[in-house]
């Protein structure tokens, strides 16, 4: 049974930089795509970023040239970092490991509030 953890969330100034960890207790290279996810209060939870095991990348548009994700496969750990951040990026965020059609598996999130 695979866990995912989520870390690095906080509260941030607007124009201020987070860096998002989610450490994964199987290998990541086991699964075909990673990705992260936000969900604001009473709102649906979409997708801010991906990476594929091709290394091919998806953002969402509002998070393009500011978010970046990445992966380090020795420490089997997905991270996002956000740069420039804004009011409207405050949301629960959450780390997805896909397998395909076998099936994906979420961490618990964490908040990120951006605000003055």
């Amino acid at each position: 049974q695979v866990q995912a953890v989520e870390s690095g969330g906080g509260l941030v100034q607007p124009g201020g930089s987070l860096r998002l960890s989610c450490a994964a207790s199987a290998s990541i290279l086991s699964f075909t795509t990673l990705g992260w996810y936000r969900q604001a209060t009473g709102k649906q939870r979409d997708l801010v970023a991906s990476i594929a095991n091709g290394g091919i990348t998806n953002y969402a548009d509002s998070v393009k040239g500011r978010f970046t994700i990445s992966r380090d496969n020795a420490k089997n750990t997905v991270y996002l970092q956000m740069n420039s951040l804004k009011p409207e990026d405050t949301a629960v965020y959450y780390c997805r490991l896909g397998r395909g059609w076998l099936g994906n598996y979420w961490g618990q999130g964490t908040q990120v509030t951006v605000s003055s």
